[in-house]
């Protein structure tokens, strides 16, 4: 049943996350920007549980590490539409590549990582501020899909090991920022940004894993105005 209701929710955010790039794209707006960023990303420990007849049943509390610069490094795009009649206002889809790996590993475990990214993509409501100044402050929310890449071996499944992207839960983030503008086209940001990102893997030969997965960022980027 639950398994069900989560893949319920998927779809339904899948059909939010389409829907608000059609409906930014089909808008009348004052500006679209398509921006780029690095930066780190840091998780506090979560509980994991696996279950199923490969797995069997552990739950370990897991002490996450972001492994930011180890390649490929943390990073993430955004494209922006803000509105013409309230340019204060505007909607944008962002993919965010962040990563997280067990150090010290749980005794049941060889792998448990998610370093192929514990990517999310959402659709996101933005707020900004024009200081007039070159300084645009700006915040925004989001919801979304967590699509990790799930790498998973146990010390029990003989060697089988789970290694592949999969749609695992919802996703959610949280960033406020502030905007430089370098001349009519180019600026630079800096950014604090949250993400949460629900992780229910399906695990090869059996099984599966439970965990959620808070990413803390810290971001600077290059924005671009393509219109």
């Amino acid at each position: 049943m639950y398994r069900a209701t989560k893949k319920t929710s998927i779809t339904l955010l899948a059909a939010f996350v389409a829907a608000t790039a059609f409906g930014a794209a089909s808008q009348a707006y004052a500006d679209a920007t398509l921006s780029v960023y690095g930066g780190a990303n840091f998780s506090p420990h979560s509980k994991v549980k696996t279950s199923g007849t490969a797995y069997g049943g552990t739950s370990d509390t897991v002490k996450w590490d972001g492994a930011s610069f180890e390649m490929p490094p943390y990073y993430g795009v955004r494209a922006t539409w803000w509105f013409e009649h309230m340019p204060e206002f505007g909607l944008a889809l962002d993919f965010t590549h962040a990563k997280v790996k067990s150090d010290p590993l749980p005794t049941d475990f060889t792998t448990l990582e998610f370093t192929d990214g514990i990517n999310f993509l959402t659709a996101n409501a933005l707020y900004r501020n024009d200081m007039g100044n070159g300084f645009t402050p700006y915040a925004g929310i989001g919801l979304g899909l967590a699509i990790p890449h799930v790498e998973v071996e146990g010390l029990a499944v003989d060697g089988t090991k789970t290694e592949e992207y999969q749609v695992t839960g919802i996703a959610a983030q949280a960033f406020i920022g502030v905007d430089y503008k370098i001349d009519e086209d180019w600026s630079l940001f800096g950014e604090v940004k949250t993400n949460y990102g629900q992780v229910d893997a399906d695990l090869t030969g059996g099984g599966n894993l439970e965990t959620n997965i808070i990413s803390n960022q810290i971001i600077v980027g290059l924005t671009y105005k393509l219109f």
